[in-house]
């Protein structure tokens, strides 16, 4: 299954590809590359729980001369400090001696195809540099592009998660900055048009940051630095802003609910989109649920679609129902994500669904000076 879209079934015809849990097919191979999924638990602490599982389940395996390169996102230090380790204790086999260590740390957007795996440019690192040398070889054999050989593994693994904290903090300066042109009662996205006519200004919009990326890497690093003893203050609070931006949005729903002489435990809300970013299925970390969640705390019915999110997953991992389509009429209406297909409906729509006097929050901004008779919101 690729609930991103990037492949088609006939990709995967004609090809020799096995997908297998037996441990015993997994004996045949020599190289393995370990890509499991990282997060953060409820604390906001790296969960390394999947990677070390799977460290495990290699170790079980692993041969003299085998190579295993990690490709999830981790803080510094994490293969060979903790994860090594585990690989020596499950084999009985000495690193370096015995077998090989290399990160490559994964680089694809997910329902992105353009930049692809093939036609990335890719960080390879190795724990020496005859293993560098094979890393290498293995990964030319699909990558289009030059690779980046780095000094050490510590190195490629930071330089992942710095890829991720520059994206963060950037647009955690935009929400903030968003935050402060609703004071000034002034469209962000106005501003951001102005601004982008110099040639240097880095042209980051505002909204939710989620999937399993970007936020990840910030608190990763962040996490290894209060280890050091160094208080990452700058990208603590990028993260703050960027986790409070489902609260704020909310705080300006309830408010022009209330403007409108909505009584909040009568209001019907529509939002439409929960993935964590537009045109794929991936919900993990999706901050759109900090939205469903706080207007519920309102006593606000919450209805809920998404073209692309699947429902028993969003049920499953976040306890919220997704309805087929829409159905009555909505005080409000908030587009939490910019699905390709969202952007087609015209202003008649939107006006069918929302109730006298209801208010269309459009947080992403797709209908921002196309709308005349519906009295809208962005960031």
């Amino acid at each position: 299954k690729d609930p991103s879209a990037e492949l088609s079934e006939a990709d995967f015809n004609h090809t020799d590809i096995v997908f297998t849990s037996d441990m015993d097919t997994l004996l045949q191979a020599n190289f393995f590359i370990i890509a499991v999924p990282t997060s953060v638990e409820a604390n906001d602490q790296p969960d390394m729980g999947p990677l070390f599982l799977a460290t495990i389940t290699i170790g079980k395996i692993l041969k003299k001369g085998d190579y295993i390169v990690y490709e999830s996102t981790v803080y510094p230090g994490c293969t060979e400090e903790d994860c090594v380790p585990i690989l020596e204790k499950e084999s009985g086999l000495t690193y370096i001696d015995d077998f090989k260590v290399g990160y490559s740390p994964e680089r694809i957007n997910p329902g992105d195809k353009f930049h692809t795996l093939t036609n990335t440019s890719k960080i390879v690192s190795a724990c020496d540099g005859e293993s560098l040398e094979q890393i290498t070889q293995v990964y030319e054999l699909i990558i289009n592009k030059p690779l980046h050989k780095t000094s050490n593994i510590k190195v490629a693994e930071t330089a992942k998660i710095f890829e991720n904290t520059q994206r963060d903090i950037n647009i955690a300066l935009m929400n903030e900055l968003s935050l402060i042109c609703n004071q000034l009662n002034i469209s962000t996205y106005d501003v951001i048009d102005a601004a982008t006519t110099k040639w240097n200004f880095l042209n980051f919009s505002p909204g939710l940051v989620g999937g399993s990326c970007i936020g990840i890497g910030s608190y990763y690093l962040s996490y290894k630095a209060k280890q050091k003893g160094y208080d990452a203050q700058l990208i603590d609070a990028g993260r703050r802003i960027n986790d409070s931006m489902g609260s704020n949005i909310v705080h300006q729903i309830v408010k022009k609910l209330l403007a409108a002489n909505k009584h909040l435990n009568q209001s019907r809300v529509l939002v439409m989109g929960f993935t964590f970013k537009e045109d794929v299925a991936d919900i993990r970390n999706s901050k759109v649920a900090d939205i469903i969640h706080e207007l519920q705390s309102y006593k606000i019915q919450v209805d809920v679609i998404d073209p692309f999110a699947d429902v028993e997953e969003v049920e499953r991992e976040y306890g919220i129902m997704l309805k087929k389509k829409p159905w009555g009429k909505y005080d409000a209406i908030v587009i939490t994500v910019a699905h390709s297909q969202y952007k087609n409906y015209v202003e008649q729509e939107f006006l069918e669904l929302i109730s006298e006097n209801g208010i269309l929050i459009d947080i992403k901004g797709i209908y921002r000076n196309k709308f005349h008779r519906l009295f809208s919101w962005s960031l």
